[in-house]
């Protein structure tokens, strides 16, 4: 049995599982309409015949289940990604706790940027910075170690601007999407930007989605055995970045298969969206077009965060549907 058969068993295997114990997260779609935060119009129409031609055993466009996955980006397609990546403001949040142990921070970049709230700083310094930054505050300890920082911060954390927890932030059309996907035998995994190891602290109870179908950026971890037990180490060195080209690479790692429907909200997500809707059978790809300033943010082009471009470009002539969060959701946040 060759490894995409494997996979193919193991995503059935998950998505029984899943239908059996009813774990689906977020909110409870209606059974008479699956996706009630989203407005009737083309968007939801079109989402709508997607899943019927795929589902129905009489269509020529019938995808047996176990071959039925659907991909999502995390965030600012998930949840609130404005006006920094979560895991940015968690990193921040850990450089001012360490920060009384290393006084050399106050004046060495970019940990001073961060100190004294240095934005401009921090985004010239491209993705450099951000490595240097990550390997300070996720790496030398253990991966368990690592999972209960992570989980006590997404806890207790608070939005500048919506004061709630990040995880009361995510966007009920998505949450009703994927539930709906999943009670119809599609395997529903999170590809993100973000760290695999910080996104799986909270995909399960918030998303449904269980650890293993969560895709994201890794640093290396060694095995080490010696006086205290062995455990896994996690070290100051990137093992995969899981974004632009890598996301297609990071999800056929995982499934050896290819989506038939993926969704995003930013050029980093462009590779993965290509890459799904090509070839032949019914395909999806879907871009959130963030375009709400009064119940969230509206952002595209010029965005430093989630920044929309190339894909807006080229969605009409690729096929991708484009939802306009102010035309196309009648609720954004769960």
């Amino acid at each position: 049995m060759d490894t995409a058969d494997l996979s193919r068993r193991a995503l059935l295997a998950f998505v029984s599982t899943l239908l059996a114990s009813g774990c689906a997260g977020g909110m409870p779609a209606s059974r008479s309409d699956p996706l009630p935060s989203w407005s009737e119009g083309p968007a939801r129409d079109r989402i709508m015949a997607f899943v019927r031609e795929v589902t129905d055993p009489s269509s020529a466009g019938y995808v047996p289940m176990g071959e039925r996955l659907a991909v999502f980006d995390n965030d600012g397609t998930l949840w609130c990604e404005q006006p920094i990546y979560v895991q940015a403001a968690f990193i921040a949040d850990r450089i001012r706790e360490q920060a009384s142990s290393h006084p050399e921070w106050s004046t060495r970049e970019p940990f001073r940027a961060v100190l004294a709230g240095d934005r401009a700083a921090l985004a010239a310094g491209g993705e450099r910075t951000l490595m240097e930054l990550v390997m300070a505050t996720h790496a030398g300890m253990t991966v368990e170690g690592f999972s209960g920082i992570a989980a006590r911060w997404i806890a207790e954390a608070r939005h500048p601007r919506f004061g709630r927890r990040y995880t009361e932030l995510v966007y009920s059309p998505m949450i009703e999407l994927m539930r709906w996907l999943r009670g119809l035998g599609f395997g529903t995994a999170i590809v993100t930007g973000g760290g695999v190891e910080f996104v799986r602290t909270f995909s399960l109870p918030v998303y449904g989605v269980a650890r293993e179908h969560v895709v994201g950026s890794s640093i290396r971890t060694r095995y080490q055995a010696d006086a205290p037990g062995p455990r896994l180490m996690r070290e100051a060195e990137i093992d995969f970045i899981d974004d632009k080209a890598g996301k297609p690479v990071g999800i056929h790692r995982q499934f050896g298969m290819k989506p038939i429907a993926a969704f995003g909200n930013s050029d980093g997500d462009y590779e993965m969206l290509e890459w799904t809707t090509s070839g032949t059978g019914a395909r999806l790809g879907m871009i959130v077009h963030h375009d709400d300033a009064e119940r969230e943010y509206a952002y595209d082009r010029r965005s430093a965060v989630g920044r929309l471009d190339r894909a807006l470009d080229d969605a009409a002539s690729r096929g991708w549907l484009v939802a306009s969060m102010r035309r196309d959701w009648r609720r954004v946040f769960a």
